[in-house]
Formats: C-alpha cells, structure tokens, sequence
C-alpha cells in the first residue's frame, strides 16, 4: 500500500529483457533507507518486489501483465522514474490510498505553463472514465493528485512548483505517456451496487 507522495526521483540503471518479462534496476537512495528483500517499492506507479540490493541499487521482476497495462516496457537506461516506499502503519496519509496496480495509459495532450503552477491535460481511456470524477483523486505515474477538470475524453491536474520539482511530471512533454491508477474505493462501490452483488454474497 502506497500514498502517492513521491519519495524521490530515481534513475534506471539498466533494462534486462527475459522472456515475458525483464529484470529493472534502478539507482536511487532515499528509498534504499531500511529497505530488505522482498520489500515493495512504487516505480512509476506500479508495485514492484526488491529482487536485489546493490551499492545505491535496487532490482525488480517485471512481469508480463505489468507490462502490457503499464509504462515500464518504454523505459531504459538513464530513464527518470518516481520512487516510493510501502507505507508503514501508523504515519500520515499524506495523498490517498494507492495500490500500485495501474489500471491503464494515457498520453499526456498539453501542457499549459504559468508562473506558479502548470496545467497538464491527459486523454481519459473509456475504461477508467466512470472512476474520474472532478475534484477527486488519480495517480499519475505513482503521484497522489486531483483531477482540476473533467470532460468526455480528457482530464486535467494542476501541479505546484514543489510537485513539478519532485516528480518527473515536470520533464513530461504532449505524447509521453503516463500510468493511470483510480480510486480503488470507487471500484468497490461499483461492484457493491451492481445488480446482484448482495445476491452473490448471501449465496458465498
């Protein structure tokens, strides 16, 4: 389980291609801080186990299904990935409750700059519109954020100096393509209110 506070901006070290899957290593620090194997780190958004330890490195598994609903396949040496640690009980949820499993991708159409805070407009997929709604919350490649606007095929955040700074959202440019989380409560609301689900339960 994750918040989507971003921790650090870490860097790919290297990109091994194995089979249906490839072997990630990443360089970073903050994050290696008390980190053992087996532990769960978010790159990108998405939950990865520690495989390894290295001198200010970490290795992960990426498998197949992560790949195909996420971003991770694009990226390779020198690639600048957001990095966060599992959250341990009892400190403060500073975004909201993220899993780090991406539901899905979106490009990234426009980027309006201002003086104080951008404003970045991404497509919505179909498959995740019914979960956005105006002023809730989505995770963008592992960053806690508030959608700012909403249309039928768009959604937008606007992001502070400090987000832009602390993340890799700052680099992004129209076309890169972003990991795309919602708000796993309103999954469960879904599957609770639809036809049958009591029935369903009663019955298991």
């Amino acid at each position: 389980m994750f918040t989507g506070i971003v921790e650090e901006i870490g860097a790919v070290s290297s990109v091994v291609e194995q089979d249906d899957a490839l072997r990630l290593t990443v360089a970073a620090g903050t994050v290696l801080d008390g980190t053992r194997l087996g532990d769960s780190i978010s790159v990108n958004g998405v939950c990865l186990t520690v495989a390894s330890l290295g001198e200010r490195t970490f290795a992960a598994d990426v498998m197949r299904e992560s790949l195909n609903r996420s971003n991770l396949g694009e990226l390779q040496a020198g690639s600048r990935v957001n990095l966060e640690r599992a959250m341990a009980v009892g400190e403060r949820l500073g975004g909201h409750i993220v899993q780090g499993h991406v539901d899905a991708t979106a490009p990234l159409l426009s980027c309006e700059r201002s003086e104080h805070w951008d404003v970045l407009r991404f497509a919505l997929p179909d498959s995740v519109a019914r979960y956005v709604v105006e002023k809730g919350s989505i995770t963008l490649n592992g960053t806690s954020l508030t959608v700012s606007a909403l249309g039928a095929d768009w959604f937008e955040v606007s992001l502070i100096p400090t987000t832009l700074r602390d993340t890799t959202h700052g680099a992004l440019e129209p076309g890169s393509r972003v990991n795309i989380e919602v708000d796993v409560l309103a999954k469960y609301v879904e599957r609770l209110l639809a036809p049958g689900a009591r029935t369903a339960a009663r019955e298991g």
